[in-house]
């Protein structure tokens, strides 16, 4: 008889009085299956040949099995109907298919002794109509009573997955239909010319509209840990020059106005240019707001050894109860609903651009936020955000 052939992980499979005997070994803890039961995820115990020595109640209640010995021996595939399982005699994790299944790549890297993190899409054939799991699956490593084990932990991503898809058709058809606008406002201004005040208006309101859905989209990929960067070299008084002429309008509309400290340094440094302009947008656009008639917001930069500083000051005072608040999530002294500018400033500087964000504030001198960061970035440098699933 000719071996089970297999397409990638391995065929072999364990004594089945061996598993029951691991699974006794954690059924005998029974404060462990209390807790693992309490768990909303689907958990499982693996042993070296990637069958299940033990499983919780809500992996049961998943996979649709009728009770936890019936999960004994068989593989994560097998347990939850994979369509692929069966397709050869080697089952869960031999085929063609199972090589770009996160779920097997998950353990087989765990047991090499390292945890690891995917995202898993499964069809489910048992099902009518087939039904589609996207799935983040972990796997760790675990010694216990002499054999080395993979706890498996299973999250249905599915809303999570929807509402990206969501997003992104929103994001590109609101910006599709900006760009038009802002298409149709230049031309209108180039066929007024640049006196009309009703056509320079909308030309800039078109061009925020775009620069704000930019920033929700920017703002959405930092959070959850997608956004890419693009390392480029930058030089630091023209781009503070630019922003300050793109907040110009937001000025004179409060009567104030935005310039560039003469004493500013003008250096280049290494990073991505669209999220340090985002950051610097938002210090920007938060000291006009702050800022009272007649009042001037000064923007500026200067280098101190292998770090670029670039700052923002208003004339405005911080209340303490503001400040101990100021970088929270949803906090606002605007109302409710607002509060992500400085939010997602520390959230891009600190998450991605490997930089600090911090203030000053008093009656006498007003309000100064202040970043730095390093003169060179690169991916050496960026720290891998929270929660940020690997890709292998």
């Amino acid at each position: 008889m000719s071996p089970i052939q297999t397409q990638f992980a391995s065929v072999e499979r364990a004594d089945f009085m061996d598993i029951v005997k691991q699974n006794h070994y954690f059924s005998e803890f029974g404060l462990l299956c209390q807790i693992l039961d309490s768990v909303q995820h689907g958990v499982t115990i693996l042993n070296q040949q990637r069958q299940i020595v033990y499983i919780n109640q809500a992996m049961v209640d998943a996979a649709g099995l009728s009770d936890k010995e019936e999960a004994l021996g068989l593989r994560v595939g097998e347990a939850i109907g994979c369509q692929h399982a069966y397709e050869t005699e080697g089952g869960c994790g031999t085929t063609e298919f199972c090589r770009s299944c996160g779920a097997v790549k998950a353990i087989l890297i765990a047991q090499t002794g390292r945890a690891n993190v995917q995202e898993c899409r499964i069809t489910r054939e048992a099902t009518s109509p087939f039904d589609s799991l996207d799935l983040r699956v972990a796997a760790t490593p675990l010694g216990a009573n002499g054999d080395e084990l993979t706890v498996f932990s299973v999250t249905d991503i599915a809303d999570e997955k929807r509402r990206q898809v969501l997003e992104r058709i929103f994001f590109h058809d609101l910006r599709n239909t900006a760009t038009v606008i802002n298409g149709a406002a230049e031309i209108l201004n180039g066929q007024l010319g640049n006196e009309d005040p009703v056509s320079q208006m909308l030309n800039w309101a078109s061009t925020k509209l775009i620069d704000e859905i930019d920033a929700q989209q920017q703002l959405l990929a930092a959070e959850n840990g997608r956004l890419q960067l693009n390392f480029t070299g930058v030089l630091s008084v023209p781009l503070l020059a630019q922003l300050a002429a793109m907040y110009r309008v937001l000025a004179q509309d409060k009567k104030c106005q935005v310039q560039v400290a003469l004493e500013a340094d003008n250096f280049i440094m290494v990073t991505d240019e669209a999220v340090l302009s985002r950051v610097l947008s938002n210090m920007i656009k938060n000291a006009l707001e702050a800022c009272r008639t007649g009042e001037t917001v000064t923007v500026g930069c200067r280098q101190e050894n292998d770090e670029a500083h670039f700052w923002v000051h208003n004339p405005a005072y911080m209340p303490p109860q503001v400040q101990r608040q100021i970088f929270l999530r949803s906090f606002s002294t605007k109302g409710n609903q607002r509060g992500l500018g400085t939010y997602s400033m520390r959230l891009l500087s600190e998450r991605y651009l490997d930089g600090h964000i911090g203030f000053t504030s008093d009656e006498v001198s007003g309000t100064t936020f202040e970043v730095s960061y390093p003169l060179r970035l690169s991916e050496l440098n960026v720290q891998r955000p929270v929660g940020e699933v690997l890709v292998f």
